[in-house]
């Protein structure tokens, strides 16, 4: 998996609290006195930048009327001045959020109220998460003065309304933050949502770049041509590509009173979805739907990957997503299917997240023959050939995943046509060398790990290295499952550009592989090395430059045109994690096909699409 998800929980009344955290650490600045009820408007509250001026003083008597009411997680509801720009400056919100904690707001839309509080900034997922605050109004009372008011008018957000450049370089006088620089709507994408935080907004027809998720929430775009893809998507193709036209989209109705929308990667949210616009730390800006079009099916396919030739060797890699023999054996007979009928049956597949024989339970339990022979049997059931594995249990719960779960790699293969040189030894702490024999780069065991003992596995999956055999000719391939881009700042984050700390793992794990092709390589230098996995990086990352460092490697998927480049989908990004790198001795006269059968779906087997690479060694 790419991204770690914490739970969705409702938003606890601890707002004082993050709002102390944040001034105790010089984030946010309060002011110093009361504002004076009769002066104080919503635009006054918002201010200029992306933090109110007004912070930590009480309000009284704020007019607005009521656009929008949420009765559930994070209770609360919002309020906008009548007049949509009622200081004529672009950069200040009329809008705004009141939270009014554990309790339900007795409020509806059209309301004309007058509300008296306390001026926060939350900042969702809390400080560290370098989100950016939302401004809002807590401990609130609320009078309502009038009902059934007309709302103020939806500010469309379109295409030409959202700048082509997403962000503002953060100042560096402030650890590279964008909080304190005055909001230029008409420059920046951000600058732009942040100018209508809290407001009454509205989209047109827009395209599907997220599929419905667990949890309600589907990605459109407004700008219909940004990085588009022929499946639909919106593809992630470089760290300044950030795709601003992107917006989430939930619904204030329960789903209990009305179901979300099921909606492809592709497909058009049709008609006019009209709502406050939020901020959260699931996505940030989110189009809080009062009223949501309905979705229009454009009949997004599954891939299948032609069938390898006699004399191609086909290897593919597929994370599975924590496979245990617990999940529902429709789960099995699915990820079977898309092996045998998407992706041809390869001769190799390298697996990730394949779990321990009793899945999250915390026991000590380390052997996954079980959650295999499940798998494989699955595999036969669809028409597939029968799969020999090899493996290496891991040490219990050291490396990384759910607790108990003990993920790890594992080689399939058919036997009938290819072989494994099996030389013993691997074990969980053991690593395997590249060394010469008779002229030519072997293992010293095989499988084995890749320099287990190096710190860069802390917590994470270690290499998984073998040797394979096709029409006489040795292939050397290595699995992996790099660390977790969890603890990454989002997008959205109030530093420009975001904080990737995870990173920094990433990087010494692949100068650990990169280390270890060249070993191969110095061995024999035209040797056919393999190198595939979860990679949790991105084609042009750092991760894949010190891969591929002294064309020890080529990231195979750069032989696609850039549009196709992706395997996963997160918040409306088309993204490359998964890959396939080749060592020169493969040359360039391969095939490689990023199989979209999962990640553009609302309905998936795995949140990842696996990639297949065809060759003749």
């Amino acid at each position: 998996m790419s991204h770690i998800s914490t739970p969705r929980l409702p938003r606890s009344a601890a707002v004082g609290a993050v709002v102390a955290t944040a001034l105790a650490a010089g984030l946010l600045v309060a002011g110093s006195s009361a504002a004076s009820a009769d002066e104080v408007r919503i635009h006054d509250i918002q201010g200029a930048t992306r933090t109110s001026p007004l912070l930590g003083q009480q309000v009284g008597d704020v007019a607005g009327v009521v656009t929008g009411v949420r009765g559930y997680g994070s209770k609360g509801f919002w309020i906008q001045s009548p007049d949509g720009t009622a200081d004529g400056d672009a950069a200040t919100s009329e809008g705004i959020f009141v939270f009014t904690g554990s309790a339900a707001p007795a409020v509806r839309p059209g309301d004309a109220v007058r509300v008296s509080g306390t001026v926060g900034e939350y900042v969702p997922g809390g400080v560290r998460s370098g989100n950016q605050s939302l401004t809002q109004l807590t401990k609130p009372t609320v009078t309502v003065e009038s009902s059934g008011n007309a709302l103020p008018e939806p500010v469309a957000i379109t295409a030409t309304s959202v700048p082509d450049r997403y962000a503002p370089a953060g100042d560096p006088a402030r650890d590279g933050s964008i909080d304190a620089l005055p909001l230029r709507p008409r420059a920046y994408a951000l600058d732009r949502y942040e100018s209508l935080e809290g407001m009454n907004v509205r989209i047109g027809s827009s395209r599907v770049v997220g599929a419905t998720d667990p949890y309600n929430e589907l990605w459109v775009t407004v700008k219909p041509h940004e990085n588009a893809n022929r499946r639909g998507g919106a593809v992630y193709g470089s760290y300044s590509a950030q795709n601003g036209g992107r917006l989430q989209v939930q619904q204030l109705a329960p789903v209990s009173q009305q179901p979300f929308p099921k909606a492809d990667v592709g497909d058009v949210l049709r008609g006019t979805t009209e709502g406050p616009l939020d901020y959260n730390q699931y996505g940030g800006y989110t189009l809080a739907a009062r009223e949501l079009g309905d979705v229009q099916d454009r009949a997004l396919e599954r891939e299948r990957t032609r069938e390898q030739g006699k004399g191609e060797l086909a290897v593919a890699t597929y994370n599975v997503e924590n496979l245990d023999p617990g999940d529902p054996q429709a789960k099995f007979d699915a990820l079977a299917e898309a092996v045998v009928a998407n992706l041809a049956s390869p001769d190799i597949v390298a697996l990730e997240e394949i779990q321990d024989d009793n899945g999250a339970k915390n026991d000590g339990t380390v052997s996954a023959e079980a959650t295999l022979k499940k798998f494989t049997d699955a595999i036969v059931a669809a028409g597939g050939p029968r799969y020999a594995w090899r493996s290496i249990d891991p040490e219990n719960n050291k490396d990384g995943g759910e607790p108990g779960g003990n993920i790890r790699q594992v080689f399939l293969y058919n036997p009938e046509r290819v072989s494994f040189t099996e030389r013993p030894g691997g074990d969980a702490t053991t690593p395997t060398e590249a060394v010469r024999v008779k002229g030519r780069a072997a293992l010293t065991r095989s499988p084995g790990r890749v320099d287990p003992g190096n710190a860069a596995w802390e917590n994470s999956r270690k290499p998984l290295a073998g040797e394979f055999v096709f029409r006489g000719r040795t292939v050397f391939v290595i699995a992996n499952h790099f660390a977790s881009k969890g603890g990454d700042e989002g997008l959205t984050s109030h530093h420009q550009p975001p904080r990737r700390s995870s990173e920094e793992q990433r990087l010494l794990q692949a100068q650990a592989v990169n280390g270890f092709v060249k070993d191969i390589r110095e061995a024999q230098r035209n040797a056919d090395v393999v190198v595939l996995g979860d990679i949790n990086d991105f084609e042009f990352s750092g991760t894949t430059k010190a891969l591929t460092d002294g064309g020890a490697l080529r990231a195979a998927i750069t032989s696609l045109p850039r549009s196709e480049r992706y395997s996963y989908v997160y918040q409306g990004n088309s993204q490359v994690l998964d890959q396939i790198l080749t060592s020169p001795g493969v040359g360039n006269r391969f095939s490689y096909d990023s199989v979209h059968i999962n990640a553009e779906f609302a309905e998936q087997n795995s949140d990842h699409d696996p990639q297949v690479l065809r060759f003749r060694p």
